[in-house]
């Protein structure tokens, strides 16, 4: 599939996803990951905005049913669904207070949305965060920027934005390269995105966007997706976005194509080659649809790789 195209997401998937979520409801999180990660003077933790339900017509669309159904069983997965977390990342630096990505808001999937109601919990208030990091412009990763009466959810926040990204979104095609069924998203982002222009700074692959924080090309699953390599203490942790997405497939069968990329080969080869890069550096790795908070390590397995937990 050449780049610029978009995965097969029909009406019926979506309407699938929107049914499958008012009746699982949304699963409970708590208000921070169960590890507070330290890099030097920098701590890092999960905070969640609940879980997206999909369907696996939609995940796995191009891998043959029977094979599929045979893996998804064999590491205890639905077969017809899953239920994917929604962990967004909090980096407190000295007098900073960074959030990597903004939540879905309240117009997506009535499952997400609950980053509100978890920074409330954890006593952390919107006003008192400083940047805002966006990874790209999928609705569960920037809806929230909005709050319920269509205002900045964060007030003081600089809102940081990938250029290649905040490009295609805003672009007068974007919306025709997208599935009837996705059009909806680039609607969404362009308001959204409008309605950040007073507080936005755009950033590329390869700058700082904060002191010790690096823009990580990882395109594929949009034109600008990226990820952030955040150092300190002598040490690093890469918060990946959904460059990977499950914690069973994507690394035992990182050349499966995923319904979710809008560039399927290029999200193949961008999996791959961070996927090498952090058995390779043993980085920790904060995955925003990774179980249990999303935070881990990747080794290498066979051909293959494997997530650990951390526990």
């Amino acid at each position: 599939m050449k780049h610029g195209s978009t995965p097969r997401m029909t009406r019926r998937d979506a309407m699938l996803a929107i049914a499958a979520t008012a009746s699982a409801g949304f699963v409970p999180a708590a208000a921070h990951a169960k590890t507070t990660i330290s890099l030097g003077d920098k701590k890092l933790r999960t905070v969640s905005d609940g879980n997206l339900v999909l369907p696996m017509s939609f995940l796995l669309p191009d891998v043959p049913e029977a094979e599929r159904t045979a893996f998804l069983e064999e590491n205890g997965l639905d077969s017809k669904q899953l239920s994917p977390e929604c962990n967004l990342t909090l980096l407190e630096d000295g007098d900073r207070r960074i959030l990597f990505d903004a939540g879905s808001g309240v117009n997506f999937m009535p499952s997400a949305g609950k980053l509100p109601e978890t920074l409330e919990a954890a006593g952390i208030g919107a006003d008192t965060i400083t940047d805002v990091v966006f990874t790209h412009g999928h609705p569960d990763h920037l809806w929230g920027i909005l709050d319920d009466f269509d205002e900045i959810a964060f007030p003081e926040a600089t809102l940081r934005f990938p250029r290649t990204e905040w490009d295609f979104w805003r672009s007068d095609d974007a919306i025709s390269q997208m599935s009837e069924a996705r059009q909806a998203f680039v609607v969404g982002a362009q308001n959204r995105l409008s309605a950040m222009e007073d507080q936005i700074e755009l950033f590329d692959a390869g700058q700082e966007v904060a002191p010790g924080v690096e823009a990580v090309d990882t395109s594929g699953h949009t034109p600008g997706h990226t990820s952030f390599a955040v150092h300190g203490g002598g040490d690093s942790v890469m918060i990946i976005g959904d460059a990977v997405t499950n914690h069973a497939f994507s690394f035992a069968r990182p050349k499966w194509p995923s319904g979710s990329d809008q560039d399927p080969q290029a999200g193949i080869e961008t999996r791959l080659k961070l996927l090498d890069r952090l058995v390779t550096d043993k980085s920790t790795i904060i995955g925003f649809h990774l179980p249990n908070g999303g935070v881990g390590r990747t080794e290498r397995d066979g051909t293959a790789y494997r997530f650990v937990q951390d526990r």
